[in-house]
């Protein structure tokens, strides 16, 4: 026996975040697996209070740097909540077109640049030939979809991240006919290709089953922003009001992040959560446009959470367009709050999952205190028992370094974490297993 120290610093730029891995191998049998996510306390909750509640969705937003702007409309949304504001028809409809743009560039990312990848052997993106017909043609998918969701966010939000429209009572500017007009026409543009993103990905050969449990936000019609909390453990559903009070806190010694269950079990959360509990609210064209596809959910592939957000970008696209369509956006006055004072909750499907904000407001308007729940959070115990069920199927075959470090970045990559929304590494130590 002897004890493999492995750096991924370099190889596992393809996700999002620092996290650790330590496993203990004996007599063939994986004895612990230790999944942590590091440099992940920035003390945001801290930092929120005696902070003026007007600014504090545009601080929150910096949380992360690709999917800011689900940071940004959850912490609106507790704030108008903690005020008693009631966002207008039009407001909504903004909202949700915000984060069907964040959702299309964000699921266009991942899925390319971060998964597609693996399934084609390359070490990168950047890799791919643009004198093969086929890798052209990926490249190009790529860049216009990722293009599209990108102009919706910026014509709706003000920018693709960190955006400046989207306000608490509403949205400082709205979009033009002229800009709403090529919204459309991008959009419709990039159907053929996302229908190709859904093949590609529902053509990979990449399998890992595990039964485990599956928990989201829904609602009918599908969407990120409104609904109540639904779990496959319970036929209940649970407001948003309420869905921090049954969440079992999980200290984590190894980690920097909080571990979660509910009912005392862990769960997944983000796109194959969102379709195993609601694929039948998906807009109507996107599931006449993939019926068979979507007999594949509910599932418990983990890499079918990569095909979930292939058919997402699907949906975003289709309902986009028919708000797009069906409505003209007129400069509204911000809503007003009916109270100084009091305690508002928010709750979102970021891309990754169900996103969770409090925040209580003092009479002076100043914030008093605060808490945030994240996706990868959740789904940090279910990463580590897969991981360590990966290990104990690879173990048989006395794999080399390189096929350790490629299964184990493939189950961290299909989950699309987003660790600490900051730097790209992952140390993994092996303790007792004999290489080739």
């Amino acid at each position: 026996m002897h004890t493999v120290d492995l750096s991924l610093t370099k190889e596992i730029t393809k996700v999002e975040g620092a996290a650790t891995l330590d496993v203990k191998i004996k007599k063939g049998k994986v004895e612990y697996c230790r999944f942590g996510i590091t440099e992940y306390k920035r003390f945001y909750t801290q930092a929120m209070r005696g902070k003026p509640y007007r600014g504090l969705p545009a601080l929150l937003a910096r949380i992360c740097g690709t999917c800011s702007n689900a940071h940004l409309l959850c912490s609106i949304e507790a704030c108008e909540h903690a005020l008693g504001i009631k966002p207008t028809e039009q407001s909504m409809i903004m909202k949700h077109l915000t984060m069907y743009g964040l959702n299309i560039r964000d699921h266009a990312l991942h899925l390319y640049l971060f998964s597609l990848p693996d399934m084609y052997g390359k070490d990168s993106f950047l890799s791919f030939d643009e004198n093969d017909p086929e890798q052209h043609q990926i490249l190009h998918d790529a860049f216009d979809i990722k293009a599209a969701g990108n102009y919706l966010s910026i014509i709706i939000a003000g920018r693709s991240v960190h955006a400046v429209n989207p306000s608490i009572g509403g949205f400082l500017k709205v979009p033009t006919d002229d800009e709403v007009q090529e919204a459309i026409h991008k959009l419709e543009h990039i159907r053929p290709a996302v229908l190709r993103t859904v093949e590609r990905f529902e053509n990979c050969k990449f399998k890992f089953d595990r039964k485990t449990h599956f928990m989201a936000l829904i609602n009918n019609p599908f969407s990120f922003l409104d609904g109540e909390i639904a779990s496959d453990l319970t036929h209940e559903r649970i407001q948003e009001k309420n869905f921090r009070n049954h969440l079992e806190h999980k200290v984590i010694s190894y980690s920097q992040a909080s571990g979660y269950e509910f009912k005392e079990e862990p769960y997944m959360v983000g796109a194959m959560a969102r379709l195993n509990l609601a694929k039948n609210s998906l807009h109507p064209k996107t599931k006449a446009s993939l019926k068979s596809t979507l007999e594949k959910f509910p599932s418990t592939n983990i890499f079918h959470n990569n095909l979930a957000q292939a058919i997402e970008i699907l949906h975003c696209l289709d309902q986009s367009i028919e708000y797009l369509q069906n409505t003209k956006f007129q400069k509204e006055a911000l809503a007003q709050p009916a109270k100084k004072s009091g305690i508002g909750i928010g709750v979102v499907e970021a891309p990754r999952g169900t996103l969770y904000h409090k925040v209580e407001i003092g009479e002076d308007g100043l914030v008093v205190k605060g808490e945030i729940v994240v996706p990868t959070g959740q789904n940090q115990i279910n990463i580590e028992q897969d991981m360590a069920r990966r290990l104990e199927e690879l173990i048989p075959d006395n794999p080399d370094e390189e096929t350790i470090q490629l299964e184990l970045e493939k189950i961290i990559r299909a989950y699309d974490p987003c660790m600490s929304c900051a730097s790209h590494f992952l140390k993994v130590k092996l303790h007792g297993l004999h290489l080739s």
